[in-house]
């Protein structure tokens, strides 16, 4: 009776490593397995560096959406004015917003005066739309008060208006000069309506992270955007943060139940969502895609260990008359595979790694190289690429990598263990 050994022993490991080691003269690893490493290797590389793109693009993404703009927007129903226009401004602004900020789980709520106008200088002009916001409510928003690439004094946000680096950029306005705010409701005459123009010294220069908030977005001081706009005692809507803005569809009911009747809640997910759900979707889709490709890789190793079998089959007719056990063959050659993969897998996560750490060098080489013209802040919206390597997608992409290559390994490995040593030494 053939003795048993324990499985995956140290005899299995040395001939296995001796058949990896062997020059292709001996017999040993044929290129098609070399091509399966290196395809192992690149196929993990690159579906690491998707996911860490595609993570770090939703966090950017997610991040400005936060941190520029409210988390929930109340606004009010239109209603009838005794004149007989309808109206949505909210006229107990005040006491709304103080309802609101008294809501568990709110951490600010501020009233608003929002419109679109044009901005012009020197000949420039922009449309951009204006935020009018008291200097302590624009002080809690991160992205815009706490920006890395903002300039000025917002300590002097009461005297003049605070644009976007956009803004800035299409009027060519540095910090001092002004700029006239052209709206088209303005001062109602005998003769109609005539614009109403205003003239403000640019104060502060915001960079939100965001090219189109950058583009597009000016703020003024709450009380001259009720002059502007003719909001006397009155705000258009109260801008609302919250402690956990990814819980937000649990708190619109509390917040409705706050605002009254007339009330209407609009969160960031309901203008984001869609955007989101697509990035799922794609994320879902390019790790399927990204698979297949791994997959193909790995596919490789079976027509390595084939040859590598093929070479080795009067080693195999030796090995069992000599009393290996057809599970030792099998668990050989089921190393070998193994050990592609393995070794293929380690470098694709290397390389991924190291890509999504030095993501910024990297682009700016390939910015470099291309013209400057790699990635188009107006299409892309933000302004670099981001990457965020976060440890669930590397374990995704070894678990992946390592499972299909020792599953692979399995058909060929299986062949040479059952491999007649009668046959295998006939012709020797």
């Amino acid at each position: 009776m053939t003795p048993q050994t324990a499985p995956f022993a140290a005899f299995e490991w040395m001939i296995a490593w001796r058949y990896l080691r062997a020059r292709r003269a001996e017999g040993g690893v044929s290129v098609m397995t070399w091509i399966s490493l290196v395809g192992i290797a690149l196929a993990v590389f690159a579906l690491i560096a998707t996911l860490s793109i595609r993570s770090g693009f939703r966090s950017e993404f997610v991040d400005t959406v936060l941190g520029a703009n409210a988390h929930a927007t109340v606004y009010y129903t239109a209603s009838m004015t005794p004149q007989g226009t309808l109206t949505r401004t909210i006229e107990d602004y005040q006491s709304l917003a103080e309802r609101l900020a008294a809501v568990p789980g709110v951490s600010r709520a501020a009233p608003l005066i929002k419109g679109q106008v044009m901005a012009a200088r020197d000949g420039r002009n922009a449309g951009v739309e204006v935020f009018g916001i008291a200097e302590e409510d624009l002080r809690a928003i991160p992205r815009i008060a706490h920006s890395d690439a903002a300039r000025g004094d917002l300590s002097r946000f009461e005297q003049g208006i605070a644009i976007g680096t956009g803004v800035a950029r299409e009027l060519n306005v540095r910090l001092g000069d002004r700029i006239r705010i052209i709206s088209p409701e303005g001062v109602r005459t005998a003769f109609g309506t005539s614009p109403r123009i205003n003239t403000y010294e640019v104060v502060y220069i915001f960079s939100a992270g965001r090219y189109d908030i950058d583009r597009t977005r000016v703020y003024l001081p709450f009380a001259e955007a009720q002059r502007f706009f003719n909001r006397d005692g009155v705000a258009d809507e109260i801008e609302v943060m919250l402690d956990e803005p990814e819980a937000v569809e649990s708190m619109v009911y509390p917040l409705l139940s706050a605002a009254g009747e007339r009330a209407m809640v609009w969160t960031w997910q309901d203008s984001a969502g869609a955007f989101l759900r697509t990035l799922d979707i794609e994320d879902n889709v390019m790790f399927i895609l990204l698979s297949i490709l791994v997959l193909i890789a790995a596919m490789n190793i079976i027509s390595g260990l084939i040859m590598l079998v093929k070479n080795k089959g009067r080693d195999i007719g030796i090995l069992r008359t000599m009393g290996l056990t057809e599970g030792s063959v099998l668990r050989v050659f089921f190393i070998c595979g193994a050990l592609v993969g393995l070794a293929g897998t380690l470098m694709g996560v290397i390389l991924g790694c190291l890509f999504a750490l030095y993501i910024d060098p990297i682009f700016a080489a390939v910015n470099y190289l291309t013209g400057g013209g790699a990635w188009d802040p107006s299409i892309r919206g933000i302004y670099a690429l981001p990457a965020e390597l976060r440890l669930v997608d590397v374990l995704k992409a070894v678990g992946l990598s390592l499972g299909l290559s020792f599953g692979v390994t399995i058909f060929p490995a299986r062949r040479a263990a059952r491999m007649n040593p009668v046959e295998a030494l006939r012709y020797e």
